[in-house]
């Protein structure tokens, strides 16, 4: 068995793995509300990007990207979400995750602040142009979304995003330094030609974010 594919030599179980990392401190213990209050509500409006996890009927995980203007998703009440779906690649990877298994986990970052939301809940699918029309952006209205249930909301401190200097410019990778996307998936794929695969993707970006 090679490196990439060795066991761990340890695997700790629950009691152990609380013994390693000790109690949890009354802020962190008392912060998970069944509901999103003011201040999630606040942050929600400020945040154009979340990531959205999701597992299928045999417990395969996937996380996916979602972004637009601050305030693209709408909260109708304290205990509800609704995500609007832009146009992507198709692969509905996430819907068809929340058809089988309705759980789901949804991060929001706000550009600039380095603590982000974290809410978990239930999810469905939905077509209800009552809710979606509302959640128009650039003229086009989108066909379905997903309904998130809340189950839990808490803040979660900074310190990764901090570690990370997320937000600070300086970090920022010099896009020339690293392969485009259309070579990539042309390389990954073998389906197209690099200039074909990357005036593709140029289109789609061009022509398709909504």
């Amino acid at each position: 068995m090679d490196a990439e594919t060795r066991e761990p030599s340890t695997i700790l179980e629950a009691p152990a793995l609380r013994a390693q990392f000790g109690a949890v401190g009354p802020l962190a213990a008392g912060k998970v509300l069944d509901h999103l209050d003011d201040h999630a509500r606040r942050f929600i409006a400020l945040a154009p990007f979340l990531v959205l996890a999701s597992a299928d009927a045999a417990g395969q995980a996937d996380a996916s990207p979602r972004g637009d203007a601050p305030g693209f998703v709408a909260v109708p009440d304290a205990r509800t979400l609704v995500i609007p779906d832009r146009r992507g690649n198709n692969r509905i990877d996430s819907f068809r995750n929340v058809i089988e298994n309705p759980g789901v986990g949804v991060i929001f970052f706000v550009p600039g602040i380095d603590e982000t939301l974290r809410v978990n809940g239930t999810a469905a699918v939905t077509q209800d142009h009552a809710l979606l029309e509302p959640l128009a952006a650039q003229g086009t209205v989108p066909t379905i979304g997903l309904i998130v249930r809340v189950r839990e909301a808490f803040f979660h401190c900074g310190k990764a995003l901090m570690r990370a200097q997320l937000w600070d410019p300086v970090r920022h990778v010099a896009r020339d330094t690293f392969p485009s996307l259309g070579r990539i998936l042309a390389e990954q794929t073998a389906a197209s030609g690099v200039a074909d695969a990357e005036g593709q993707i140029a289109d789609s970006y061009r022509t398709r974010l909504y």
